[in-house]
């Protein structure tokens, strides 16, 4: 099952794997909502799930079937480079990550993997969080890795242009909990103010989009 908001990609994706024989898209969805019903509907053996979604984060769907299907498994993939969202994808119950420049071959191994009840993400990738198991990586320098979950969303979604009314109203939240998240981000980042935190969310999704 493929869950994106682009309607394109769902179906451009979905034609690519219908040319592998031992691979069979079931159904799709373009938000959480309707995720969790075509889940609960069709049980697919594994979702692909793109990080950002019309309705919230990629993160939450993927923590909304591991706790209620725990056998249902679970791919990320975005536009986004991996260090951003692959160790949060992981701990949330992904088994792999893909970015969504990755060749086609790529992502049928990816399935295949998966299918097989294995891990799928990059050797990088991999050698970090083995790594940081062992004791021997610290977090990264970058400060943006110690954004939540919900303030990196909120992070992403003002580099998007979107105002603190927009993303509470996309993320059924209060205006001043954006604000509180807002305020958060500017100090973990060191910024001084609102300006400042929008020109770096703009920057950072241009980098990493």
């Amino acid at each position: 099952m493929i869950v994106d908001d682009h309607p394109i990609v769902r179906r451009g994706l979905a034609e690519l794997l219908a040319r592998e024989l031992d691979v069979e898209v079931c159904g799709g969805a373009d938000n959480v909502a309707d995720a969790m019903v075509e889940v609960e509907t069709l049980h697919p053996d594994l979702v692909v799930v793109d990080m950002s979604l019309r309705d919230s984060h990629g993160i939450e769907l993927i923590t909304q079937i591991a706790e209620r299907w725990p056998d249902v498994k679970t791919i990320a993939w975005s536009m986004f480079d991996e260090k951003v969202f692959a160790e949060r994808a992981v701990q949330a119950g992904a088994m792999g990550y893909l970015n969504k420049k990755e060749p086609i071959e790529n992502v049928v191994q990816a399935i295949r993997q998966v299918f097989a009840g294995d891990m799928y993400l990059s050797p990088r990738m991999t050698q970090r969080l083995l790594r940081r198991a062992c004791g021997g990586v610290k977090a990264e320098d970058d400060p943006i890795q110690s954004l939540s979950d919900r303030e990196l969303q909120v992070f992403e979604m003002l580099g998007r242009g979107m105002t603190t009314k927009e993303i509470a109203t996309k993320l059924d939240l209060s205006p001043k909990t954006v604000e509180a998240h807002r305020e958060k981000i500017k100090a973990k980042l060191d910024l001084a103010n609102a300006a400042a935190l929008s020109r770096r969310a703009v920057l950072w999704v241009l980098e990493n989009g």
